[in-house]
């Protein structure tokens, strides 16, 4: 079962997040972000940012997790400078590093945040400003080093506000086009120069929020993005449930379009609250959402070096620190109970197989099996309609006793 829920800690949520909402102010005030026993003030950013590093390696210890993400503006306070942001993540790294020492632990994957500072507010790589450009990329290179330094197995790109907030003065083509060639240029840069080949570069697709609309807005979306610029073979996608949702979907049905197209890269597991339009990221603890989602990993025998990452927080109103393994614990028992369940409804000889089989039989006869090789015309199929008696054999769909069977599994 370890094999196969390859969990990850977000750092970002799980040390980093304070209860803050678009409606309101902060709630949490973690351990590691107090002022030492006797002092007034917290300590200097660069003694924090290693403090929440100690943190985070001990909840994962507690939690028997060997896998975590990160963003770079996460994990090392910023500068007055790009030098001295860089001077201080260089830190931070070496320090994580330390920690891993002696140790199975080591990232998933890690990100560049180019969403949050201002001068991202018109997008980093889609951004009409060249000089934004070059920002974003010299800040994605500085991460892509840090994450091949600590030994991560994976780089995500999030693209927050690579979209449009008014498409009146939006240049739509010309921003998907530079978007590509920043992604071009990242690929040679982590295969080339990092020499990662083999450590798959990912995609988060999401539709909106911040931006009005995203350019990789589901993996449909993001899928011919990439097969447009023929950068399929780069990348693959790093699937989020509650920005499934978001997009209109299921996240089971993400999961199986990635898995359709030979794209599905990592999961973040996570959820969202269907009486709240925007991306709440809680922990997934229903075992039916669960079990869907890993049927299709599991019909498709796994994903790594993917993982799946506990992209998701503590509600803004727990604010004891056990909430964090709480939650975790949760997730964690949710996907392992999911597992057990997908692999029950993906069994060959199980009930649901066979309604599917049944379904597509017909496909299995001489004439299916001819027009899935390639190998017949639409002459020959109007002779063979023609000479048909009556209507077309169409069988039911059987919906309910799929449910059914389903909801005996899952129950």
């Amino acid at each position: 079962m370890k094999d196969w829920l390859r969990f990850s800690v977000a750092f970002w949520h799980s040390i980093r997040n304070d209860g803050s909402d678009p409606f309101g102010f902060p709630t949490k005030r973690w351990p590691w972000d107090a002022a030492p026993a006797g002092c007034e003030d917290p300590p200097p950013p660069i003694e924090l940012a290693k403090r929440r590093m100690r943190a985070v390696f001990e909840l994962m210890r507690k939690l028997g997790v060997d896998l975590w993400c990160f963003h770079d503006r996460d994990i090392a306070p910023r500068g007055d400078t790009l030098e001295e942001t860089n001077a201080n993540l260089d830190e931070i790294v070496e320090y994580a590093a330390q920690l891993q020492e002696g140790t199975d632990i080591r990232p998933l994957w890690g990100t560049a945040q180019l969403f949050a500072e201002p001068h991202y507010m018109h997008g980093a790589a889609t951004s009409p400003s060249v000089d934004v450009f070059v920002r974003a990329a010299a800040q994605v290179k500085k991460a892509m080093d840090a994450t091949a330094r600590l030994g991560g197995e994976n780089f995500n790109f999030w693209g927050g506000r690579e979209g449009y907030a008014f498409l009146p003065t939006t240049e739509l083509k010309t921003e998907r086009t530079h978007a590509a060639m920043f992604f071009k240029m990242a690929r040679d840069y982590w295969v080339k120069d990092l020499k990662q080949k083999g450590k798959p570069l990912l995609i988060e697709p999401k539709p909106q929020e911040p931006s009005k609309h995203q350019y990789d807005w589901d993996v449909g979306t993001t899928a011919g993005f990439l097969r447009e610029f023929g950068l399929e073979k780069d990348f693959k996608l790093n699937v989020e449930c509650n920005h499934a949702t978001l997009a209109g979907h299921s996240c089971s049905h993400e999961i199986e379009t990635a898995v359709a197209m030979d794209m599905l890269g990592g999961l973040d597991a996570n959820t969202g609250d269907p009486q709240v339009g925007w991306d709440t990221d809680q922990f997934m603890t229903d075992g039916r959402e669960a079990a869907l989602v890993l049927s299709a990993i599991v019909r498709s025998k796994g994903f790594a070096p993917g993982g799946i990452n506990f992209d998701a927080k503590t509600r803004r109103e727990s604010t004891d620190v056990n909430d964090l393994l709480y939650a975790h614990i949760g997730g964690m028992d949710a996907m392992a109970n999911g597992l057990k369940l997908a692999a029950k409804l993906v069994d060959p000889d199980g009930a649901l197989e066979r309604v599917k089989r049944e379904r597509y039989s017909s496909w299995a006869s001489e004439l299916g099996a001819k027009i899935e090789k390639g190998k017949a015309t639409l002459k020959e199929l109007e002779k063979l309609a023609l000479e048909a008696d009556g209507e077309p054999a169409v069988g039911s769909g059987k919906q309910e006793l799929a449910d059914n069977i389903i909801a005996a599994v899952v129950g």
